[in-house]
């Protein structure tokens, strides 16, 4: 299985760790790749990106002075233990012709609430390789995967997809479309009804969802159905990706971030203007699949994002590049300074927080690349 993109790697590449990196002469460009992403490589990769392949809970640090970090670890091991008996539908196996089995009584999942950078997607990918089931039995992947593979395969095919697993996971679950929000929480209530456990991360309670956003009052109804199927957990603290580190390195100039990307096998160089534009014409869902092969980003150029959907695809991009473990060198202005104001203000400031949170650790990973 493989994207249309030369420097595609195997289907399996995030369970398996970096992709490969290309051996082209000089720097690739993300604006030249238009990936298309075969409907069994969205099943295939739904474990836990690179990043997160080796985390378990005995990695996690809790921060001494949030007691809600430990109780989390403590909760969801709990959690995780308690998945371990047979699958409501017969141990995984699909049994097409046995009743339907009742839906459990009281929440079937876990709801990790928090700002950004506390370590929810290490414990989400932690309970992942905790529960005592076989990689083929649990699902892990982003609110806008899950929303692609519905898109893929169609509900029905979803369903029976993944109404055999023991685990769902749900990372970075943001209802920021009506139409998705019916979907996710159809979806959702098919599932628990066939003993699929569930658990998800976010920046805000599931029956805060949609408060702040655009059309909020049209989330309203299904987001409180769907909060029923969740404990919330919340987990407090501060963003550990800072904590106790130097400051971000300062943008580099045009020329030294050029020099690198050809001095660095498998970077790729582009203006950060023409790659937003490009990222317009690229399904979001697809963005991690426009970064296969990528050792790293090289953007000359970056300045302030123009609008609000621009600054949404660039959000789901850093999300995809931190998972990949993909340092970005850059010149123009900070990360801090991409988004205006106002975006810091408004109902997705979790999300572009979390984004300068993500851009300048990979950052810091990029110093490096300048001194070669």
């Amino acid at each position: 299985m493989s994207t249309s993109l030369s420097a595609s790697g195997p289907a399996s590449r995030r369970a398996a760790g970096r992709p490969p990196i290309a051996d082209d002469a000089g720097p690739q460009s993300l604006c030249a790749r238009e990936p298309r992403v075969p409907a069994e490589r969205l099943v295939a990769e739904m474990v836990p990106p690179p990043r997160f392949d080796s985390v378990r809970f005995d990695t996690y640090e809790p921060d001494p002075a949030q007691p809600s970090q430990s109780e989390a670890v403590t909760v969801l091991s709990g959690f995780a233990g308690g998945l371990g008996g047979a699958h409501a539908s017969g141990a995984g196996k699909r049994r097409w012709f046995a009743k339907k089995p009742a839906a459990p009584a009281g929440p079937r999942g876990v709801y990790l609430d928090g700002g950004y950078g506390v370590g929810k997607t290490h414990l989400l990918a932690s309970l992942w390789h905790a529960t005592p089931a076989e990689p083929a039995l649990k699902a892990f992947g982003t609110f806008v995967e899950l929303t692609n593979l519905v898109g893929a395969l169609g509900f029905q095919q979803t369903v029976q997809t993944l109404g055999g697993h023991r685990l769902l996971c749900i990372d970075e679950f943001e209802l920021d479309d009506p139409g998705d929000t019916v979907l996710v929480s159809s979806l959702l209530s098919r599932l628990v009804e066939q003993g699929v456990a569930l658990a998800a991360t976010s920046n805000t309670l599931p029956g805060k969802l949609g408060e702040g956003r655009f059309a909020a009052a049209d989330f309203l109804r299904e987001i409180q159905g769907l909060s029923a199927h969740f404990r919330p957990l919340r987990i407090d603290g501060q963003d550990y990706r800072h904590r106790g580190l130097p400051e971000a390195p300062a943008p580099f100039s045009d020329e030294q971030v050029t020099k690198a990307a050809y001095a660095t096998p498998g970077a790729s160089l582009d203006d950060f203007p023409g790659l937003l534009e490009h990222l317009a014409r690229v399904h979001p869902s697809r963005y991690g699949a426009l970064t296969d092969g990528i050792a790293a980003v090289c953007l000359t150029d970056v300045g302030p994002v123009p609008d609000q959907s621009t600054a949404l695809r660039l959000v789901v991009l850093a999300d995809r590049l931190y998972d990949r473990e993909v340092p970005v060198l850059a010149s123009g202005v900070p990360f801090d300074k991409l988004f205006s104001e106002d975006m810091l203000a408004g109902g997705y400031r979790k999300k572009y927080f979390r984004a300068i949170s993500r851009l300048t650790a990979l950052a810091r990973d990029a110093k490096p690349l300048v001194s070669q």
